[in-house]
């Protein structure tokens, strides 16, 4: 798409500061985003080299806290962590002051609705309140879920009106720290919340690319000339979602909407690692009875990683044969990885056939390209652990 052809969608706080950049837009979970700045390949390759920044506002920042009050030691985080885990299956009780959770929210078959992360804040003043960010295209559908499963105890306020930023890469932590010392102390998924100019900012040490990184929720006021600052740094350039894409393709991460569905279960996908053995004992979450059984007995299919042997890359609805032309699966999520040097793809296959190393045949154009079977991550998680 030419800077030139029409884009429509909401804009982010950012969005006339992408096309002062010269950011190629497109329309993205219903908002104006920027697909590339100078290219994806550049765009991909610096993140892994120095430090990427992304405009993330489009997610679904949101606060959900007791009607009763917050503040309530650990008797109101108990309570509101029972609240939201009857539409999850992670254990939010368990998670210390500070901490984040990526976790799944399910229909009534086992079914993924939405992935989300829930961090439970660090200052004892907001105990009974949680910090939930879920995906854009789907924060109405979930928003709607929480208001009408929860609304008798709970309030929800978005914060989709607010600036959400990530910084991505091995430099990240040096940009950040030198704004913002208390970084240097957060490890992989723990955030806090500081002041920042006469308001607040949520600092998280996360994201979406597989490097170490960091995610701020800053308010739109305020966060203008704070991004402007960071693009300042040499060490800096903005990222558009092409790169964040591929970025997550090589880091063997979940996109919603291609990856999971309401169909696929969270054995099936990878994720029985967001399901502990408190929660499997209850069997008190949506869906139980399907996960369980496939906890025990295993999944008819599972999402493996995908290694076309050629370089040839497998998009999206690719179909998976085995080596007699049987057709097992399909692909989610395929492309070009930069920094694996190759093709790379994800896909469901029956679960006979997902074996590391297994020999598939992808149809492409008609014709079958050969593959295997290959472990994920594509490339290793640098994360602050």
């Amino acid at each position: 798409m030419a800077q030139s052809e029409q884009v429509t969608g909401k804009s982010t706080p950012l969005t006339g500061l992408h096309k002062k950049l010269g950011a190629r837009m497109v329309t993205f979970a219903g908002y104006e985003m920027p697909i590339q700045f100078e290219g994806v390949m550049a765009e991909h390759n610096w993140t892994r080299q120095h430090c990427g920044l992304f405009d993330v506002s489009h997610m679904g920042p949101s606060f959900l806290e007791l009607k009763s009050g917050v503040g309530g030691g650990e008797a109101a985080h108990e309570e509101i962590a029972a609240l939201i885990e009857t539409l999850v299956p992670s254990d939010i009780a368990g998670l210390p002051p500070g901490k984040a959770q990526l976790t799944v929210l399910l229909n009534e078959r086992g079914g993924i609705l939405d992935d989300l992360i829930i961090t439970r804040p660090a200052d004892p003043a907001q105990t009974g309140r949680l910090y939930i960010v879920v995906n854009g295209a789907m924060k109405e559908q979930d928003w709607s879920i929480f208001e009408d499963k929860l609304a008798a105890e709970c309030r929800l306020e978005r914060a989709d009106d607010r600036i959400l930023i990530a910084l991505q890469g091995p430099e990240a932590i040096e940009v950040v720290a030198e704004r913002f010392p208390e970084a240097r102390d957060l490890t992989f998924m723990q955030s806090i919340e500081i002041p920042f100019d006469d308001e607040n900012i949520i600092l998280s040490r996360c994201g979406y690319t597989g490097e170490d990184g960091f995610e701020l929720l800053i308010p739109a006021s305020t966060g203008i000339p704070l991004v402007e600052a960071f693009l300042a740094d040499g060490r800096v350039r903005p990222i558009g979602l092409g790169a964040r894409d591929s970025l997550r393709l090589e880091a063997g991460l979940c996109l919603y909407g291609h990856d999971l569905s309401p169909d696929i279960s969270p054995i099936e996908a990878g994720l029985a690692w967001t399901i502990p053995e408190r929660r499997r004992k209850a069997a008190d979450f949506p869906g139980a009875e399907r996960i369980l059984s496939e906890l025990s007995g295993g999944a008819k299919r599972k999402r493996v990683g995908i290694r076309p042997l050629g370089r040839a890359p497998a998009r999206e609805g690719t179909e998976i044969h085995d080596t007699n032309g049987k057709k097992i699966g399909e692909v989610t999520s395929g492309g070009f990885g930069p920094t694996a040097n190759g093709p790379v793809a994800m896909g469901y296959v029956d679960n006979a056939h997902a074996r590391k190393g297994t020999p598939l045949q992808l149809i492409v154009r008609g014709k079958p390209i050969e593959a295997e079977v290959a472990p994920l991550p594509f490339v290793p998680h640098n994360y602050k652990r």
